[in-house]
């Protein structure tokens, strides 16, 4: 399944309606994540919480932490 790593990534699929679930990190900064989160609320996408970026990062299969990522179906 595909997913969108970062917050930029992240933002835009979800303004797009593309996103079908996000995950954010616990402990990135609140100023970026609140703006996400409250846009996730608007359009009813699901908010999943990681307990760290690095975690998130791992998961997602790169080296680095990731404030945020999004998943997206399949495209067809």
């Amino acid at each position: 399944m595909p997913i969108r790593i970062g917050t930029k990534q992240t933002t835009k699929a979800v303004e797009q309606r593309l996103a079908t679930l996000v995950y954010v990190a616990q402990d990135a900064d609140p100023r970026i994540v609140n703006k996400v989160v409250a846009l996730c609320e608007t359009t009813g996408i699901p908010v999943q919480w990681v307990d760290t970026m690095k975690n998130l990062g791992a998961t997602c299969g790169i080296d680095v932490g990731a404030a945020m990522a999004a998943v997206i179906p399949d495209e067809k």
